[in-house]
């Protein structure tokens, strides 16, 4: 029987970025009805949360390092979620530049910043845990979708990378790789998710996916995880 997680993270925390919408929000929301303490990151909150708000624009990288920083001294953190995202799609040549950096920035080099930032603490502490989430389109060619998907690659190969740094020193990394899940990740495409469930995901799969993770025994890891609905279809705007 596996230990639940209110008693093996009793007294611990958790800083979840990308926590003010969809995917991220339900993952915080679900650590919280654990009995976790939840430091959620974002830049717009509702106000009605269950976990600590934390207002930061992630483009700011010095500034969500400080930030991070300031949660590590001030509780006992032990896992990481790195869940923002950002998504433009349509042919390459006609994404912005300022586009290009606002994905490359968020999904990739603020999760490897982050996660160095955690990672000398998590190995002294041991039993800590970094949990990406990446995208099916790191596996595959993403037409439409090349600087994003590419993005997702790196962040998929950095999780593996740094899994094999630190696995001896009891830090759990996975990386969870959701086909397209009902959010707002497609506000700059024109398609988004269909509307039958069957062919779509719900923030709350992965969210309860990184229950899963966090429920192994100790000296269990799931190095990688990809989510997908039974059905194959999306839905045109």
């Amino acid at each position: 029987m596996t230990e639940s997680l209110l008693t093996k993270f009793k007294n611990k925390a958790c800083i979840v970025t990308g926590a003010s919408s969809g995917i991220g929000l339900a993952i915080a929301n679900m650590l919280c009805d654990n009995g976790i303490t939840v430091y959620g990151i974002g830049r717009n909150f509702s106000g009605d949360e269950k976990f600590t708000s934390v207002v930061c624009d992630l483009l700011d990288t010095t500034v969500a390092a400080s930030m991070v920083k300031e949660l590590m001294a001030k509780d006992d953190v032990v896992i990481l979620v790195n869940c923002a995202g950002s998504a433009y799609y349509g042919l390459h040549e006609n994404i912005s530049a300022s586009s290009i950096h606002e994905m490359v920035t968020v999904d990739l080099e603020v999760p490897m910043l982050l996660t160095n930032v955690v990672m000398r603490s998590f190995k002294e502490k041991g039993n800590c845990f970094v949990i990406n989430v990446s995208s099916v389109t790191a596996s595959k060619a993403a037409p439409h979708g090349a600087c994003y998907g590419a993005c997702k690659a790196g962040l998929s190969a950095f999780s593996a990378s740094i899994w094999e740094e630190a696995r001896k020193h009891g830090v759990y990394i996975t990386d969870i790789c959701p086909d397209m899940t009902e959010s707002n990740l497609y506000r700059n495409a024109d398609f988004t998710t269909d509307s039958d469930v069957e062919a779509r995901l719900e923030p709350e799969d992965v969210a309860q996916a990184v229950e899963s993770v966090l429920s192994m025994r100790d000296g269990v890891c799931v190095p990688s995880i990809k989510l997908m609905p039974r059905y194959n279809r999306i839905k045109r705007k």
